[in-house]
């Protein structure tokens, strides 16, 4: 699992740096398979239930399942850069959210908050814990912070499979939930929007986006518990 969440966090830093004015969805997406392959792993999300593609790249208002294509990205837009892979059977799942360019203060803010959040999440995730403390601090922090995050859509466990119990909310009272114990690995991932937490699928049956049209962040890690405390496997 360590090399998986590895390839996945080489192919995020290399699709990040791609990032730019003018560049398509669809040109990171293709970066990013011809990276996994290279690697020997496999993109775990194409085919995935249908899923046409390698990466989930949601732009702006977009919080998850944008589909890559044509569409070019422009000065100010934040992209949410969304890749798993599998390696000898074993899985990686990550996210980040990128600015485009120059970004104004709000939107800046909301990488900063998310990206906070999911850091304050991770420092949850160790074998004295119970689930819903993750999913405490991150909630806390967001909405001290005047956002939101999403509650449709959740974190997960993760192993020989994309998506495993149990599953990891990003709201939640502390000290619930099962116990986290040495071994377990999940996918924490706050989504947080700018506005309210309520959200809709677009036409395409997979892109999901803010309700009310404001602007939403995801940042993501694939995380082991330890002993030792919390390990993040997909981090370069």
């Amino acid at each position: 699992m360590r090399r998986a969440g590895a390839i996945v966090a080489e192919t995020l830093q290399l699709t990040r740096e791609m990032v730019r004015a003018g560049v398509t969805t669809g040109e990171l997406d293709r970066a990013a398979e011809e990276y996994i392959i290279k690697q020997g792993a496999v993109p775990a999300f194409k085919g995935y239930d249908g899923f046409p593609a390698t990466l989930c790249t949601s732009v702006n208002e977009e919080v998850v399942h944008g589909i890559p294509g044509s569409r070019k990205l422009c000065e100010g837009d934040i992209i949410s850069i969304d890749c798993g892979a599998i390696y000898k059977g074993y899985c990686g799942d990550a996210a980040i959210t990128a600015p485009v360019g120059e970004i104004d203060a709000e939107r800046q803010r909301l990488l900063d908050v998310c990206a906070e959040a999911l850091a304050r999440g991770i420092a949850q995730a160790r074998p004295d814990k119970r689930l819903f403390d993750v999913s405490s601090a991150v909630q806390v922090y967001v909405e001290e912070n005047g956002m939101s995050v999403v509650r449709d859509y959740v974190g997960h466990g993760i192993g020989r499979n994309m998506h495993e119990d149990p599953q990891v909310p990003n709201f939640g009272r502390p000290g619930r939930g099962p116990r986290l114990t040495r071994g377990m690995v999940i996918a924490i991932e706050p989504m947080v929007n700018l506005g309210g937490y309520q959200v809709e699928t677009l036409g395409n049956n997979w892109t999901v986006a803010t309700a009310d049209r404001r602007p939403s962040a995801h940042f993501e890690h694939t995380v082991a518990i330890t002993e030792d405390g919390p390990e993040i496997l997909t981090k370069v």
